[in-house]
């Protein structure tokens, strides 16, 4: 952050009227120096105000919102690099790849299937969020249509993968109003798919060779005027990919490199050779530090851990996941069943 909480406060209008939530301005400015207010909330603040905070107030990994409907989510917008430092705040999206030449009967029954991978803990519902639609063949028309089929018939959001422009164009036109992801702008392409996400105003995919190339790129798309960016080292070497990832974190938190402050896409799919892999690999990447992680297909026995390492990882520390205390039944229970018991330790 740039400033602290008490030079915010100097900033805004100090009525202490509640409109955005809070109390007093002092709280709030309080909460948008760590990150746990937005300055759109305080309907009082003066342009001037607001221009000079809202970089400042920023936290430095920006915040990418995906996709539109019950399972559209947040990604960056983290200001530590460790979690017992105050609380990462935007869960690790978990993504199955689907490609442009699965027959649409196939593409029913994998999004059914996926759809019902949805499981509750501690009163909340844990589902996937994303299909990433990647483009095998260059058949623009199958690939716009398998992105249509997506986005009007499941509640999946979507990360739309091809180097193609005219396939992109075409698939965007099928699904933009689900706000897809778009994967990738490259050295090769960067301008004519950085125009695109710009013009529909859609985030973002970088993907380079090293981390040294993503920052080109990255400085090049956001003197653009393109802010809303997923960045992607490229490698699919486990060592050097968990090694980009700390990079990629540190660079904007310690040493204040705006260029590395976007969240990250990961591809364990593209890094194993069965799903049982990927999942280990998933789980290294979603403690460290992926925005998204692909797998090549969703399972329960291999899904369910990853939602619960998850939601583990992102549940403030300082407010602990809690049960409603009460009597739950189990599979029918009579008077012969067993009882367990179990109590929070104080």
């Amino acid at each position: 952050m740039g400033l602290t909480g008490i030079q915010i406060f100097k900033m805004l209008p100090k009525t202490n009227c509640g409109e955005c939530g809070i109390p007093t301005c002092l709280a709030f400015a309080m909460n948008l120096a760590s990150g746990k207010a937005e300055l759109d909330a305080c309907p009082y603040v003066s342009d001037e105000a607001r221009e000079a905070l809202a970089e400042a107030s920023a936290p430095p990994i920006r915040q990418v919102a995906i996709g539109a409907g019950v399972r559209a989510f947040k990604i960056g917008g983290e200001t530590v690099m460790f979690r017992h430092e105050k609380t990462f705040f935007n869960p690790t999206a978990i993504a199955a790849l689907v490609t442009s030449d699965t027959d649409p009967d196939t593409v029913d029954k994998k999004l059914k299937a996926w759809n019902a991978l949805q499981f509750e803990r501690v009163g909340l519902n844990l589902r996937p969020e994303l299909v990433a639609l990647k483009d095998v063949n260059g058949d623009g028309s199958a690939f716009a249509a398998t992105a249509k089929k997506i986005a009007q018939e499941s509640e999946f959001n979507l990360v739309l993968m091809t180097g193609n422009l005219d396939a992109m164009k075409a698939a965007v036109e099928a699904c933009a109003f689900k706000k897809p992801l778009l994967y990738a702008a490259t050295a090769e392409n960067a301008e004519d798919m950085g125009n695109l996400a710009k013009e529909k105003g859609l985030p973002l995919a970088v993907k380079a060779d090293s981390v040294e190339n993503l920052i080109a790129l990255s400085d090049k798309l956001t003197g653009m005027g393109i802010r809303d960016l997923v960045l992607d080292s490229g490698s699919r070497d486990l060592k050097q990919l968990f090694q980009d990832q700390v990079v990629t974190r540190r660079a904007p938190l310690k040493a204040g490199n705006r260029s590395l402050g976007f969240p990250t896409i990961a591809f364990p799919c593209e890094m194993a050779g069965n799903l049982d892999v990927e999942t280990v690999i998933a789980s290294l990447l979603i403690a460290k530090y992926a925005g998204i992680v692909v797998l090549s297909d969703f399972r329960g026995d291999s899904l369910f851990p990853l939602l619960v390492e998850r939601l583990n990882l992102f549940t403030d520390p300082q407010r602990p996941m809690t049960v409603t205390q009460g009597i739950y039944e189990i599979n029918g229970p009579d008077e012969n069943s067993p009882v367990l018991v179990t109590t929070t330790s104080r």
